[in-house]
């Protein structure tokens, strides 16, 4: 979950951070300026506490902290090529590497660091940072676009099997063996993310207009959503939450989406005694009258909630987490600032804007005037609950926050975690309601007559679709 910020063209806002990620646990945020790099904590909405500073290093443009551990791993504009491990509560560094060219990427969990080069990538073991393997006979890979899943338990690695379709390499960090190829995408790849315990990997392409998840390790497609079909944009953040109920993406447009993973189910029989189960198999039985590409697009889910951002064309990653016993939605910009919006885990729609914080100078935080300048509305779960509360930041056993290796010396293998890491607590969410308004029969009556469908069919659906939401209308009125 990293982004490092490029030159902005004439008429843009000038980048005022080099690079930002959050870490593997979404507890804390990293940036890197021309002068040194910081590292923030995200226990609180109201705060933005900053654990660790330092102007060592200038022009950084990598800064990966492993989880909320004291290590982490800066890469500099000033040796492009050397990386360095810190242990920064002790001021110490644990080791640095050079390599035959510029870093594009870095990824670690507790077991394995990966280095992503143009054309090469290194896989080191963390615990004494030895070289386990080198695969060089990988497809150029000019951004260094890579995923690793934070689950030390499996360490499965993805990345671009080809420069110019969406196909996946997916590789055991931990046998160091290939596992299996998956013909994501058409177009080539632009984003890859493994959720937390490494059993689903989610892919978007060039376009950002199908986002896809596979599960892990056989490859086999689990969900299709559609982020848009308008425009093409450029997708900058792809990442699961930690209970991998949602699936979040921002791109350079000015509109991050959230998409719900449903569980999966190969028959529903209660659906035929209601009317949603009736007009659901009449849609349906509609769709396999249209040309596969319609009935393929309108099978595919689209965003349970969105976040409206105030800007557009910038530099920016996302991140579900939960803070406070709440969900919440974090966007860190290139201009420096973090977003944190409430997100209702039950009813999804626009999530709420509720605290703006400043990453450079003393940290000095907004209170967002969205809500002012809006009519009253009917207050959802989040946004009614959100109170401040006195919580302190969530911890993974793992690597000692006190502990570490002097230069040269071997990370001790008592400071690493044994099992499979319990990354989140999923009864800190609030349990889901069985009665949410559906998106799945929006009928696109533009894309329906491009493709030249007969008249009865397209009479079908349209009176289904509009009874179907009358029925919803009433539903939700004697609700109230």
């Amino acid at each position: 979950m990293e982004a490092e910020a490029v030159d902005s063209p004439p008429g843009r806002v000038e980048a005022a951070l080099s690079c930002f990620s959050f870490n593997q646990d979404c507890t804390s945020l990293a940036i890197g300026t021309k002068t040194g790099y910081k590292l923030f904590s995200l226990s609180s909405v109201e705060r933005l506490d900053q654990v660790h500073g330092s102007n060592e290093i200038p022009d950084v443009y990598i800064v990966e902290r492993l989880f909320s551990s004291s290590l982490v791993v800066v890469v500099s504009h000033t040796k492009p090529r050397q990386m360095n491990v810190y242990h920064f509560k002790k001021g110490t560094e644990i080791c640095n590497y050079s390599y035959s060219s510029n870093i594009l990427s870095i990824r670690l969990n507790r077991q394995r660091l990966l280095v992503c080069l143009g054309e090469s990538i290194y896989i080191h073991n963390i615990k004494d940072m030895k070289l386990l393997e080198t695969l060089l006979d990988i497809p150029a890979n000019p951004t260094g676009l890579c995923a690793l899943s934070i689950n030390h338990s499996n360490s499965y690695l993805a990345y671009p099997g080809s420069l110019t379709t969406g196909e996946i390499v997916l590789y055991d960090g931990i046998s160091l063996k290939t596992v299996c190829t998956i013909a994501a995408h058409e177009g080539a790849l632009a984003a890859i993310t493994f959720n937390s315990s490494g059993s689903k990997l989610a892919s978007a392409s060039q376009k950002g207009t199908v986002i896809r998840v596979f599960s892990v390790p056989d490859g086999q497609k689990l969900y299709e959503f559609r982020r848009g079909m308008k425009r093409y944009v450029t997708i900058s953040s792809l990442v699961f939450s930690m209970d991998s109920q949602f699936l979040c993406a921002s791109s350079n447009t000015e509109t991050v989406h959230i998409f719900r993973l449903e569980h999966l189910t190969t028959s529903r029989p209660e659906e035929a005694s209601t009317w949603s189960g009736y007009m659901g198999k009449m849609f349906m039985a509609a769709t396999n009258y249209l040309p596969a590409q319609v009935s393929d697009m309108m099978n595919q889910d689209r965003a349970f909630a969105t976040a409206r951002l105030n800007f557009s064309g910038q530099r920016n990653i996302c991140t579900l987490s939960t803070i406070q016993k709440l969900p919440r939605l974090l966007v860190a910009s290139s201009d420096g600032h973090l977003y944190i919006y409430n997100l209702d885990p039950q009813d999804g729609g626009e999530c709420v804007l509720i605290k703006t914080h400043s990453l450079l100078g003393s940290g000095a935080t907004e209170e967002s005037k969205e809500n002012d300048l809006r009519p009253p509305l009917p207050q959802s779960y989040a946004a009614t609950v959100a109170r401040p509360s006195t919580s302190t930041a969530s911890t993974v056993p793992g690597y000692s926050e006190d502990g570490g290796a002097l230069r040269g010396e071997v990370i001790p293998e008592h400071e690493f975690a044994t099992g499979p890491v319990c990354l989140d607590d999923e009864t800190e969410f609030p349990p889901e309601l069985s009665t949410s308004r559906s998106d799945t029969v929006e009928t696109n009556v533009a894309v329906l007559l491009s493709f030249r469908c007969s008249q009865t069919v397209f009479t079908i659906l349209v009176q289904v679709s509009a009874c179907y939401e009358r029925w919803l209308d009433y539903k939700l009125d004697s609700s109230l």
